[in-house]
């Protein structure tokens, strides 16, 4: 079974058919560990930026809520995509590995809800 834990230390790893996400400063993306990133609305990835990129955000905030970009459509965000916002080069690094990240946590719940369908404890 897989299983997707936020815990305190260490990264993201595998342990005993376990897969774990654990630092919180950048892998703790998600804002509660049981909603799943794809359906955030624009409001809760306003909150994400908020909490995870707290300098130079006024940008990316703005072109959030004018472009309407739900959890959705943050997890589809390119390079280019946040060049066309006017988002910094340096920024656009730091988002788009918290957003791997959250793609990370986003598929392992996948994974977890599959076998936990098809193989219940």
């Amino acid at each position: 079974m897989f299983s997707l834990n936020c815990g305190t230390s260490g990264g993201l790893r595998r342990g005993r058919n376990l897969y774990k996400v654990n630092n919180p400063k950048r892998l703790s993306a998600m804002t509660d560990c049981g909603r799943r990133v794809s359906r955030w609305t624009v409001e809760e990835v306003c909150r994400w930026v908020q909490e995870h990129h707290s300098s130079g955000q006024t940008a990316f905030l703005e072109a959030i809520r004018t472009h309407s970009i739900s959890g959705r459509a943050l997890l589809r965000m390119t390079e280019p995509q946040l060049q066309r916002m006017g988002i910094e080069t340096t920024q656009q690094q730091e988002i788009l590995q918290d957003v791997l990240v959250l793609k990370v946590q986003e598929e392992l719940t996948s994974l977890n809800d599959f076998f936990s369908e098809f193989f219940p404890l």
